[in-house]
């Protein structure tokens, strides 16, 4: 049996003044059982070249498609496809491919894929309202300096029908290089695999570097027709790099009010909703609610956009609801860190998180881009631009943090509250994992519920989960992380590499490269981008066990 436990968190931890306190406590001790569910199509390189592109299949989201029969699901591969999973079959069938680069067969031909962990076609989400309209919404990047037509190219997709108008980019101060672009579809005839019906871009955002693009977009799954948030999407926009930047005109980008990058945007991108109490966006192309919280500031060149701000890189949001009682929900963003800290914060309408002049719940420096202890007068200025303020701020703190050293890792990656019934002993747990080490831990979702309401600058303990997996659980071996299962599942496939493709420095070389999913029951999955696999966690065993000093 293979087992390598993760040290104790709490451990890394001594020396941080706000750290969660783990001692004289008793946590479960908590193995998942992982069973492969869904074989990737190879987009990647099998010669282990490239840090990006070594990656065997680059799956970023899982999204089940909103009808009743819930028989399909589209996974969106930053390589460029757009795939149809057929649950009953386990048939992979490409809906769409944004990647036209190059000569490739796909809808734009200024995609971006080969450099940057979070280029391409970034991500996906369906309209509430989908098994009646048939719309979905995209993000993808595009590279301006490209020579070639930013319209898709409907060669391969003769299904696409003409019309589609590319937006005058919203300019980001600072120097640019990239254009985040979203896109409504809709689909006439979504019964079939292809693709029939119009695109219209809702919005095309100029990025001041090929890092933290638009990272993810979703609808409060509470709304229902005729409540102020039906049909209201938020974005999760990253800083594009500015705020660690020696560039003091975009260091502040995550803090300046006039800029969308750094922010929660809320926007509604069908022009025939809320009319009476919404404005049409300067773009002509989505409407912004009358209650967000910025909007009564536009005169001073305010973005009527932004729900939520000071914030690196947003690059996971999940809306958690508790059946019992769908009043009693909660947006959560998985915040990957600079130097120090990886977080996960609440988002809360108008609040300031904090960054770039704070990172976790310590104040990050200018001068070094490290952090230290938080000033005495804990207070951050309203930046609405460049020159002028309004007031000050006390940062909102994350609820949950960890540490850029061994045991910790280099990037959060997304978490879900267990909601599903086929795993009693999960029940009550926000289950998360690091996306270079493939480590995976758990927090108590009601101790993260009272910190936040008690708006604590100390974030709650997490724990380390083992993970078992194989064939069957008589040959399952149990492991400490994702990363060797990864590894070895690479190598099965073909991977060249010696070790995992990509880089990580706490993970010491290569990446796992994990996100977890939640299907609409509830139930949880693991998509792994260094070996393409999809895994579905079947069974947890428990096993009490005390916390270490």
């Amino acid at each position: 049996m293979r087992l390598c436990l993760l040290p104790a968190l709490a451990a890394l931890f001594l020396g941080n003044a706000f750290a969660a306190e783990t001692t004289n406590t008793v946590a479960p001790e908590i193995t998942l059982e992982l069973r492969d569910y869904a074989t990737m199509p190879i987009t990647g390189k099998l010669d282990g070249t490239g840090q990006i592109m070594g990656l065997l299949a680059r799956a970023n989201f899982m999204r089940e498609e909103p009808v009743a029969a819930k028989k399909r699901v589209f996974i969106n591969d930053l390589n460029g496809p757009l795939y149809i999973l057929d649950k009953q079959s386990g048939k992979f069938t490409t809906y769409l491919d944004f990647n036209g680069r190059d000569g490739r067969p796909g809808l734009f031909h200024r995609l971006p894929w080969e450099s940057g962990f979070a280029n391409g076609f970034v991500c996906f989400t369906f309209d509430p309202d989908y098994a009646h309209n048939g719309k979905f919404y995209t993000i993808h990047l595009e590279d301006p300096e490209v020579a070639a037509s930013a319209l898709p190219d409907s060669a391969n997709f003769p299904g696409l029908k003409p019309g589609y108008e590319v937006t005058p980019a919203i300019q980001t101060p600072g120097p640019t290089v990239r254009e985040a672009v979203v896109i409504e579809w809709t689909d006439t005839d979504i019964s079939n695999t292809t693709f029939e019906g119009t695109a219209r871009e809702i919005m095309r955002l100029r990025l001041n570097t090929q890092i933290h693009p638009m990272g993810d977009l979703m609808f409060n799954p509470t709304a229902r027709p005729g409540s102020p948030d039906w049909r209201v999407m938020y974005i999760a926009c990253g800083d594009s790099g500015s705020g660690e930047s020696k560039n003091l005109e975009m260091r502040s980008n995550p803090q300046r009010l006039d800029t969308m990058v750094g922010k929660i945007l809320r926007i509604i991108p069908d022009l025939s909703v809320r009319k009476g109490s919404s404005t049409v966006s300067d773009n002509g192309r989505y409407r912004i609610p009358d209650d967000n919280p910025f909007v009564a500031k536009k005169p001073a060149g305010v973005r009527g956009e932004i729900w939520a701000y000071g914030i690196r890189n947003p690059a996971r949001l999940t809306w958690d609801v508790d059946p019992l009682n769908p009043k009693d929900s909660h947006l959560i963003a998985n915040v990957i860190g600079l130097n120090t800290w990886e977080t996960a914060i609440f988002i809360h309408k108008g609040a300031n998180y904090g960054y770039s002049l704070r990172e976790g719940n310590e104040e990050l420096l200018v001068a070094t881009n490290k952090t230290g202890p938080l000033p005495a007068d804990d207070k951050i200025p309203v930046r609405l631009n460049a020159t002028e303020t309004d007031g000050t701020v006390v940062p909102v703190y994350p609820i949950i943090q960890y540490p850029h050293l061994k045991g910790g890792g280099d990037a959060i990656s997304s978490g879900y509250v267990y909601r599903g019934k086929a795993i009693p002993a999960l029940r009550g747990k926000y289950i998360f994992g690091d996306i270079s080490t493939g480590g995976v831990w758990y927090a108590d979702y009601k101790e993260m519920l009272a910190a936040d309401a008690g708006k604590a600058k100390r974030p709650v303990a997490m724990h380390p989960m083992r993970i078992r997996w194989g064939k069957s659980s008589e040959t399952s071996e149990i492991y400490s992380s994702m990363s060797p299962i990864t590894e070895l599942v690479y190598h099965a496939r073909g991977g060249k590499a010696k070790g995992l493709p990509g880089f990580g420095a706490v993970a010491g070389g290569g990446r796992s490269d994990i996100h977890f999913w939640a299907d609409s029951e509830g139930e949880l999955y693991v998509i792994s981008k260094s070996d393409g696999m999809i895994r579905k966690v079947v069974s947890a065993s428990v096993a009490k066990s005390a916390t270490s000093k």
